[in-house]
């Protein structure tokens, strides 16, 4: 598992195409804290990043598809998926390396926005003067929210031998998961009886939940469960190959 997931490390940096997903989200991410009106902070004249936390898992939706559509589908185009599992490795070894692997990737492309949080705090009057607290707890939602997310883009992957098509699979599944329910839930025809529950389906309630700066056991068994569905549902996809 070890050995797969430090050669996925690898190869997303060996090639230009990782650091130029990263350097893309790093420049939009760049323009919507500092540029763009609306969401700008120095417009805004709050020592805040709410802007960023309400539109980062948007850009989630491109980023992350876009580090694992190569995971599983790759290997299938190559012809190399039957040599890797030839191997002493078990189908969920391989799929929890790859989604590991994925995920580093992720956090690596989430940290230089800490620099955000610094200068925010500089520029607060008196300088420190931010909401630690929502800040760590927006952080930790978005790990989840990523954690969510490479668990489904690593699921398109596995149903994929292309890798735009997983890319694509993969990002309308997470659009779905994170925005399709609470759409949903404002359905007139769902308030007052469903509502309540068909917005705590998606993962965009338990993100804002964690935003808060309460880390609620219920929200954190929600992303866990939700991760391992789709793993399992990435193995079970790779074990169709034998049937």
């Amino acid at each position: 598992m070890w050995t797969i997931f430090g050669n996925e490390i690898k190869s997303f940096f060996n090639s230009v195409t990782g650091y130029l997903v990263i350097s893309i989200f790093l420049f939009i991410t760049g323009l919507f804290v500092w540029i763009f009106p609306t969401y700008n902070v120095l417009d805004g004249g709050f020592a805040t990043l709410d802007g960023f936390f309400d539109f980062a898992p948007l850009i989630f939706l491109f980023l992350i598809p876009a580090i694992t559509m190569r995971s599983i589908a790759e290997e299938k185009s190559n012809g190399t998926l039957e040599f890797l599992t030839t191997k002493p490795l078990s189908d969920f070894s391989l799929l929890t390396g790859k989604y590991l692997a994925a995920f580093a990737l992720f956090i690596f492309s989430l940290l230089p926005t800490l620099i955000y949080v610094w200068t925010i705090s500089r520029l607060a009057n008196p300088a420190g003067d931010i909401d630690t607290g929502a800040i760590v707890g927006s952080y930790i939602g978005l790990i989840f929210i990523g954690a969510a997310y490479t668990a489904i883009g690593l699921f398109a992957s596995s149903i994929s031998n292309k890798q735009v098509v997983a890319f694509l699979i993969g990002l309308f599944i997470c659009f779905i998961a994170f925005y399709a329910f609470d759409f949903l839930s404002n359905i007139s025809a769902f308030n007052g009886s469903l509502d309540y529950t068909i917005k705590n389906i998606g993962l965009q309630a338990h993100y804002a939940s964690i935003s808060r700066g309460v880390l609620d056991t219920r929200d954190v068994i929600y992303f866990l469960t939700f991760v391992a569905l789709f793993i399992t549902a990435s193995k079970t996809a790779l074990e169709s190959r034998k049937w």
